[in-house]
């Protein structure tokens, strides 16, 4: 028996012709349709207006993409990217980054709140539900497209990711992710189920960054580097942007107070 996992698939759903759908897309689209399904339900489930949160949601929608696309642009290959700027809105070449999106959705999201009267970290925490489900399918469409996969290892789930032109097995790292942020909606969504408006505000957030994050800075060990830069780094640059999530997440957690709206 093979002690590995021999991967060649097509990452168009629709190879032998002219219309370009990409498993990553569906997958992306999927799962940013699932966290919209979520923030909604809590929205209507705590009373709260369909008609704003309609319009927070495209706003969102629009922070999610500028942002992930942005982050990797500026993150990942500034110099690029800086020297040709119109290629930032080449999207479909690829490259999104979830950090750049990690900080474009809170910072939206505090825009719209001073502007629609809710508390932001409030909001953040039912985001962060669906967020953490939404990822789960960002990561299998990771693995449809054979990118951001591991070092070499023995382990009998190692994935020789044939299309890249590999010939040794490597660690499935985007289904580690994909199974770790699974996970840690189903224990958000539990807690939300569970106590709902006893949560402490920030508990939820607070909760997401640290598990999210802290898994992210230790899956970056057994990821190959993403460029070139990132070869003689002690820690890589997914590592470096993950540090100050993990911090505001536990200042969520354990210091965060509410404030009344105005």
């Amino acid at each position: 028996m093979l002690n590995y996992i021999v991967w060649n698939f097509e990452p168009r759903i629709f190879p032998n012709s002219n219309l370009y759908i990409a498993w990553y897309g569906v997958c992306f689209a999927l799962g940013v349709y699932l966290c919209y399904l979520i923030v909604s339900y809590a929205w209507k489930k705590e009373g709260k207006s369909e008609v704003v949160l309609n319009k927070v949601v495209i706003w969102l929608l629009v922070a999610l993409i500028v942002g992930a696309r942005l982050g990797h642009c500026l993150f990942y290959e500034p110099g690029y990217y800086l020297s040709n700027p119109w290629e930032i809105l080449k999207t479909w070449k690829g490259g999104l980054a979830s950090h750049g999106a990690a900080i474009a959705l809170p910072i939206t999201v505090y825009i719209l709140s001073r502007k629609y009267k809710f508390n932001w970290v409030w909001f953040l925490d039912r985001l962060a539900i669906g967020v953490a489900l939404a990822g789960s399918f960002i990561r299998l469409g990771n693995f449809f497209n054979s990118e951001i996969y591991g070092i070499e290892t023995t382990l009998p789930w190692g994935v020789i990711f044939v299309r890249n032109g590999e010939t040794v097995p490597k660690h499935p790292t985007q289904l580690y992710e994909s199974l770790a942020y699974l996970l840690i909606f189903v224990l958000l969504f539990c807690l939300y189920q569970k106590k709902g408006t006893k949560l402490r505000t920030g508990f939820l957030a607070g909760l997401f960054l640290v598990l999210v994050f802290v898994f992210r800075f230790f899956i970056e060990f057994i990821k190959n580097p993403q460029v070139d830069f990132e070869t003689n780094m002690v820690l890589n640059m997914g590592q470096l942007l993950s540090i100050p999530f993990i911090l505001l997440g536990v200042y969520f957690l354990f210091f965060y107070k509410p404030k009344p709206i105005n």
